[in-house]
């Protein structure tokens, strides 16, 4: 049987021209060869997946090529590029640091570098994973990288940047490889599907690529997993469910329900994800990536940042076309509130939830279906008024003389009423009597104002506005963390924010502001959201109502950190005093 090889060692690149998604890059390594300004160190840094080692390798073939063709590419004839592509090459050497990082592989690097090349002109230095040499080896390897001999050239590649020693950086020309976009690796997939007569929809291959995340390696090895899960036909369906991967169609109907204000349709749905075993995070950014997608759909210059097949990015631009921007914008503001809130919270399927009836109550429908009307006032009144319409059967006349008479409706304004609100409920059929033909119902209006819950007791009236604005009753540090401490009844529901009170102390900074110290951002956040209730609590408190409260976050300070046997046995002496009889007793050595 023939040995298989994977589509990403089958499909690797050997040309310059074959490598997906680096253009500007591969352009700037022909211009160098081609101009013979070749430096003596190259580091490639990028994601996984995006040719670093690939391009090494093929810079380096195309550098010893004897015969280069006249686009710049390696001529794979003459003896240097037969060598290479038969794996006997003594030009060129590669290095994998992941194993390979300790002084003395670095030491035994340099004593190789010595020898010169026996056909080409140089030796090339492929070095993979450089981020994994240690400390030690990379200065070891310093002097060597910056003046090495004039046939050595060596090319890092490293997946970490941040990891690698400034000094390390500043010897070499920096190539940065970017994530290869969804559109080039669908292409790229379909190319490998036609050369293995595989039959794939556009579709399928965009999951694929949308999956590998910027990925080529990633996005071949997939497809291999589907041509053994479907076989020579791969579709759409059988993509999503090999992969897990929640369906396009979803998102959609979310939005649409959304629109709607469908609160019941849009939790029926998100139950039917979770049946099918997605995480409640993967749906919720998905969904804040479909309204992203569904922004820039909208507008022709942001188009280009859609990232989909033309039949689905049709599809995001129809629905764009009946969605307004303004309700994209707070459904994106609800869903990464939701996003950041999902950790914390205990009911997670209830946080979702409650961010799909907020969805629904955007435009103002979620709440329309059973609601009672609002009452209308009557006139122009400065208090608060309320109509009411009751339905009244009219008695009709008992004596023979008086002929039947024709009722208007009238307005009849009432007498002054507490607040309460006046609604009538629809009598039964049962209950309403019959209605004489010849008389109207009575309508009748009813103005109340509205007054105070509680009336003031005989003998006292209510404290003007103005005394109440300008209460300014001075308090000492004290009367404030006590009336801090009493701030604890508004946080009967909030462990965060009694947590806060209890651990922090109001200092007195003026004479009517104060300022609470905390230790993170996301105390600061529960602290101005309160800030309002806390402020009118401690008005109260204090009699004071010109006091206003300052919240900054407390600088961390470095702490000394115990590295040697002894630093150490300091530090649990501190915490122990007994550890030293201890110590004495066994006659124990600090080593």
């Amino acid at each position: 049987m023939e040995n298989y090889i994977v589509s990403a060692r089958k499909y690797r690149p050997a040309t310059f021209a074959s490598v997906v998604g680096q253009h500007a890059l591969t352009a700037t390594l022909k211009n160098a060869i081609k101009s013979q300004h070749i430096a003596h160190a190259y580091l490639f840094c990028g994601p996984r997946g995006v040719g670093k080692t690939t391009c090494a390798r093929i810079f380096a073939k195309t550098i010893n090529c004897l015969h280069l063709t006249a686009d710049t590419e390696a001529c794979n004839e003459c003896e240097s590029c037969r060598a290479f592509n038969e794996q006997r090459s003594y030009n060129i050497h590669e290095l994998d640091a992941a194993s390979n990082n300790s002084v003395e592989d670095i030491r035994k690097l340099i004593e190789q570098v010595r020898i010169p090349p026996q056909i080409s002109k140089y030796s090339i230095y492929i070095v993979d994973e450089v981020h994994m040499l240690s400390k030690d080896a990379f200065n070891a390897f310093l002097k060597t990288l910056e003046e090495p001999p004039a046939h050595a050239i060596f090319i890092l590649a490293t997946t970490e940047k941040h990891k690698i020693l400034p000094t390390i950086l500043s010897r070499c020309q920096i190539y940065d490889f970017s994530r290869i976009t969804i559109n080039d690796i669908t292409n790229h997939l379909k190319f490998v599907a036609r050369q293995e007569g595989i039959e794939a929809e556009t579709e399928a291959l965009n999951v694929v690529a949308q999956k590998a995340e910027g990925g080529m390696r990633d996005a071949l090895s997939i497809f291999d997993q589907l041509v053994s899960s479907c076989g020579n036909r791969i579709t759409y369906q059988q993509t999503i469910e090999t992969l897990n991967v929640l369906d396009y169609d979803y998102y959609f109907r979310i939005m649409e329900y959304s629109m709607q204000g469908n609160v019941c349709q849009s939790l029926l749905l998100f139950n039917e994800v979770l049946n099918k075993g997605f995480d409640a995070q993967y749906f919720i950014s998905g969904l804040s990536s479909h309204f992203r997608d569904v922004l820039v759909s909208g507008d022709p210059a942001t188009t280009s940042l859609l990232e989909a097949n033309e039949a689905i990015a049709e599809r995001y631009r129809q629905q764009a076309k009946t969605c307004p921007p303004a309700f994209i914008f707070r459904a994106l503001d609800i869903t990464s509130q939701c996003e950041i809130d999902y950790r914390t919270a205990k009911n997670k399927r209830l946080l979702v939830e409650i961010m799909l009836i907020r969805l629904c109550q955007i435009n103002g429908q979620g709440e329309k279906k059973n609601d009672i009307p609002p009452l209308k006032p009557v006139g122009q009144t400065t208090s608060a008024t309320s109509t009411v319409t009751t339905t009244q059967s009219a008695t009709p006349p008992t004596t023979a003389d008086k002929p039947a008479q024709s009722y208007t409706p009238q307005t009849v304004a009432a007498t002054p009423r507490p607040a309460h609100t006046l609604r009538t409920q629809p009598a039964t059929q049962a209950q309403q009597p019959a209605t004489p033909p010849s008389f109207k119902p009575l309508s009748i209006s009813i103005n109340t104002t509205i007054l105070p819950d509680k009336e003031q007791p005989a003998g006292k009236t209510a404290k003007p506005a103005e005394e109440e604005k300008d209460m300014a009753t001075p308090f000492t540090e004290n009367d404030l963390l006590e009336a801090w401490l009493a701030c604890m009844t508004l946080a009967n529901d909030n462990p965060r924010l009694t947590s806060i009170i209890q651990s922090t102390k109001p200092k007195s900074v003026s004479n009517n502001t104060f300022e609470v110290e905390i230790a993170t951002e996301l105390q600061e956040r529960e602290l101005k959201r309160m800030e309002p209730e806390l402020l009118e609590h401690i008005h109260k408190q204090l009699k004071n109502n010109q006091i206003s409260m300052r919240i900054t976050i407390a600088q961390e300070t470095d702490k000394k950190m115990a590295f040697t046997a002894e630093e150490k046995y300091d530090v649990l002496l501190q915490k122990n005093p007994a550890l030293k009889m201890l110590k004495d007793e066994l006659g124990l050595q600090i080593e």
